[in-house]
């Protein structure tokens, strides 16, 4: 009898759905992006990276806002092309450096990232990552971005 009851409660939690066990679940929201993410297992995964503006007419790469906007359409045109969306970002690392003027302008970044995340076409915001540093190697970018998008099999 004892061996047919675990047998029982094994099937029981063979056949049983575990809660949000297969869904990414975003957590701690803020106004711009997310604290944690989870990801089960199963996931797949697409990692982008190496991604900045493109030069302009005049052969500057334009202001920070700018430069995020082209980044990140750049983003969405691959992501398209993959079948995946910009719904499906859920991290995002960006490397930023001062202008000329020495101004790391956090506040234009914000404003071309906030074109793509948190809007009414994709309200989801991924967890994010800023980072102050001294060069990129193009010169005249102001922002190179890593992005990991993840979505559960179709």
């Amino acid at each position: 009898m004892r061996m047919f009851k675990t047998a029982l409660v094994i099937l029981a939690l063979a056949f049983t759905p575990l809660a949000g066990a297969q869904e990414i679940t975003r957590h701690n929201e803020g106004n711009l992006f997310y604290t944690a993410i989870s990801i089960p297992a199963g996931a797949e995964t697409l990692y982008l990276s190496g991604s900045g503006a493109r030069q302009q007419e005049d052969g500057t790469y334009g202001d920070m806002r700018q430069q995020a906007i082209d980044t990140f359409s750049r983003f969405q045109d691959t992501l398209e092309e993959l079948g995946w969306s910009m719904s499906d970002v859920v991290q995002v690392r960006v490397f930023a450096v001062a202008d000329e003027n020495g101004y790391l302008d956090y506040t234009g970044f914000n404003e071309g990232y906030l074109e793509f995340f948190g809007t009414d076409e994709n309200p989801n915001k991924p967890v994010r990552s800023f980072l102050g540093i001294a060069e990129l190697v193009v010169p005249g970018w102001l922002v190179e971005i890593e992005i990991r998008a993840a979505r559960m099999p179709q």
